[in-house]
């Protein structure tokens, strides 16, 4: 068993491939921020029109069905003041 990794080894070596995938995806990130940034400044969008658009992208993603969300959102939006 002198090939067998340690917990501490796991965790090192998980650490540096997620630190790898992190900096691979950062100039993208940064992308989206600066794609959201375009919109609002040129006044296409407001950052809650963002905010929703980003919302509603996501829920189609995950295929969520957006009927439903509106009534269960109606029926609580009616019965609890926020």
């Amino acid at each position: 068993m002198a090939n067998a990794k340690t917990k501490d080894e796991y965790i090192i070596e998980f650490i540096k491939a997620f630190k790898a995938i992190e900096d691979e995806i950062a100039p993208f990130q940064e992308h989206r921020r600066d794609l959201k940034k375009n919109y609002v400044e040129n006044a296409w969008l407001s950052k809650d029109e963002l905010r929703f658009a980003v919302k509603a992208y996501r829920m189609m993603k995950k295929g969520d069905d957006f009927a439903e969300f509106q009534d269960v959102y109606d029926k609580i939006s009616k019965s609890v003041s926020v």
